[in-house]
């Protein structure tokens, strides 16, 4: 039986209707149309990734209640500097990231800062989903099946900004919250509900990956994730005299750290 696409105009036309409008999220309140640099919404079961200057502000909304935004970063043109979910909670002493938090790398920078948090509920020590989790909880994992992993998603994005599986780190998972019990076990507490958002200052040239899928403690028998939008815009970093600079010793040492490096490289 011939499909649509056996042929050459066949092809072309099922690409071409494929072209639909495309569902970009309107820039926040305050943000003039002409500094926007990004505005997308990522399905479900999707990745996304862009590379992003030195000072833009990426807003993560989650309209639904159902999205999980599993983060990597990584310094533009630089990716052995890339986000360390170990060090961000050890340095600052907290494992529960929120308005205020540093994202940091392993040499002592800051990559991001959180601005804004409307959710408070994430997760920085559960890392994403795993091929062979999801093929063992949904029967596939696989990028082009029904229920991608996390992780294979992240790969993909990472393919297209020349990096590979050697640097894919553990990490951050934005909209579902984990906790540590007095027991030491892990509790899942879901997400914070509908509306919410988390808004980053990239902190350095960034890129960005974001898989949109499950959080691995997700209780549900079915692959459930919602909507994520995405939407950058320019400004300018943390500076000397923002509140966020003086706020505890290791911030400020952090970002002492990075604006010597970022100065010296005429960033």
């Amino acid at each position: 039986m011939r499909s649509a696409t056996d042929t050459t105009h066949g092809a072309r036309d099922h690409a071409r209707a494929q072209a639909a409008p495309v569902d970009r999220p309107a820039a926040p309140a305050g943000v003039p149309a002409e500094d926007v640099v990004w505005a997308e919404t990522v399905p479900g079961g999707n990745y996304t990734h862009k590379v992003l200057a030195r000072g833009t502000s990426l807003r993560l909304a989650d309209p639904l209640g159902d999205a999980c935004a599993h983060l990597l970063l990584y310094v533009a043109d630089r990716p052995w500097e890339r986000l360390n979910v170990a060090d961000t909670t050890k340095v600052q002493w907290n494992a529960y990231l929120g308005p205020g938090s540093l994202l940091l790398s392993d040499q002592g920078r800051v990559l991001a800062s959180i601005t804004e948090d409307g959710s408070g509920r994430h997760d920085a020590l559960c890392g994403t989903s795993t091929l062979a989790r999801n093929s063992d909880r949904y029967g596939a994992g696989a990028p082009e099946s029904a229920s991608p992993a996390g992780r294979e998603l992240l790969l993909l994005a990472a393919a297209k900004n020349g990096l590979d599986r050697r640097d894919l780190a553990p990490s951050l998972s934005l909209f579902k919250g984990v906790r540590v019990s007095a027991e030491g076990a892990l509790e899942y507490t879901g997400s914070a509900g509908p509306g919410t958002a988390v808004t980053l200052r990239a902190e350095q040239p960034l890129t960005v990956l974001i898989a949109n899928v499950p959080h691995p403690l997700d209780p549900r028998p079915e692959y459930q994730c919602g909507p994520l939008e995405l939407t950058a815009w320019r400004g300018r970093p943390t500076a000397p005299g923002d509140p966020l600079w003086e706020a505890t010793p290791e911030g400020h040492r952090a970002f002492l750290n990075t604006a010597e490096f970022c100065a010296a490289r005429g960033l």
